[in-house]
């Protein structure tokens, strides 16, 4: 018995769009086996017509009385800001291509309709308002190649929004839309974060529209290989807050109810760990974004790693290197053509300063880097072989893939 094309693509769709549900406006996903309800997080919903009620202890940042009420005063002032992102693509459909091979088509029959070439591929994350005017901040990910961006806002609006700029370097996206007198949020200072103070999320996750979930900093400057995206270039605030699929682009507060990150990650391989874009970085790229179309990245060519002991042991074995010291931040690599490789750094230089001021983790070498300008000259001192040098790198942009 024959089946039929139409038979055979339902089939496929099944088992192709069972394993990748979710992708599209969600950079990483939970394991199906693992639950959300294990999270140690708490998280409520919000309707749009909450009303906080009044208590004397309650006050935002009080470390005594109802916390549930500063939580609460916080999303009340920045909820309004907070909007959902739907994104939909066209994607080619591998079933399509398939099914034009001569063999199949004889053996399935060659009186069936054709498969569409296409399919649509949709996905939810968040945003927040920046401008009374309709400027808006997201993550790239999460509006990346999108055909369509429908833009809605806490109390039920809705805009066509315009993808004025997209930096993958940072995962940092900007969208407007046509509105005046919209509600802002308040952006705050996220440089000075100490690892148990409060922090607070909002956004849509898993399509649940204005879901509050609440936590602490759990740690500062993650580096992008440690929270496992090699390819970006920025130092991720920590939390435990609950930043599911769909929380993506949407703010993270402080218990003042200011942004101090924007949502950007979760892993799949941990529970209770999300990551968020410091405010600083997100808001430098937003403006270039809006004002240039694009964003330079500072860029010295450079791969680094923390010393230790052990490191030293296994850098100088395998690359036939005389490290000495025992803690600083050592150059693995060095790529050729680069910046580094021009102002003469070499692979086992220990970095120690950055114009004269101290470093002592990769994390705080890339912000050196990252709060510097294009071709800015960045004099490094290092140790080579025991000895103290000093190099003069006028950074680079950072190369375009």
């Amino acid at each position: 018995m024959k089946l039929s094309l139409k038979q055979l693509a339902v089939y496929l769709c099944l088992v192709a769009f069972g394993g990748g549900a979710g992708l599209f406006g969600s950079r990483y996903l939970v394991p199906p086996n693992k639950s959300f309800r294990e999270l140690r997080n708490v998280t409520a919903a919000l309707p749009p017509d909450s009303v906080v009620p009044n208590s004397v202890n309650g006050s935002i940042g009080s470390t005594g009385g109802d916390n549930v009420n500063f939580i609460a005063t916080a999303v009340q002032k920045v909820g309004p800001a907070v909007v959902r992102i739907n994104a939909t693509r066209k994607v080619a459909n591998p079933i399509s291509d398939a099914l034009k091979n001569p063999l199949l088509r004889r053996f399935f029959g060659e009186d069936e309709q054709p498969i569409p070439q296409e399919r649509i591929e949709r996905g939810t994350g968040s945003g927040f308002i920046l401008s009374e005017d309709g400027k808006l901040v997201t993550n790239a990910h999460v509006v990346a190649d999108a055909d369509t961006v429908q833009v809605t806002l806490k109390d039920g609006r809705t805009f066509e929004g315009k993808v004025t700029g997209i930096d993958a370097v940072t995962d940092v996206a900007v969208v407007k839309i046509a509105a005046d007198d919209l509600p802002v949020v308040k952006l705050g200072n996220s440089q000075n974060l100490i690892p148990g103070q409060w922090a607070i999320a909002i956004g849509n996750p898993l399509g649940l529209d204005n879901t509050v979930t609440i936590g602490i900093i759990s740690a500062t400057d993650r580096t992008s290989a440690q929270v496992g995206v090699p390819d970006k270039r920025v130092s991720f605030i920590q939390t435990d807050a609950a930043i599911n699929p769909g929380n993506s682009g949407g703010p993270l507060l402080n218990a003042q109810g200011e942004v101090i990150g924007v949502n950007t990650a979760i892993r799949a391989d941990a529970q209770g760990l999300g990551f968020a874009i410091p405010i600083e970085t997100a808001a430098r790229v937003a403006d270039d974004l809006f004002t240039k179309g694009h964003v330079e990245h500072p860029f010295l060519g450079i791969e680094m790693a923390d010393l230790s002991p052990v490191k030293k042991q296994q850098i100088n074995q395998q690359n036939q290197l005389k490290i000495q010291l025992d803690v600083g931040v050592v150059v693995n690599r060095v790529l050729e053509n680069s910046p580094a490789k021009r102002g003469g750094l070499l692979p086992g230089d220990v970095i120690q300063k950055i114009n004269r001021k101290p470093v002592r983790t990769a994390a705080q070498v890339q912000k050196f880097v990252e709060s510097s300008t294009v071709g800015d000259i960045l004099e490094i001192e290092v140790n080579r072989n025991g000895k103290t040098q000093t190099f003069k790198v006028q950074s680079g942009a950072y190369p375009q893939k």
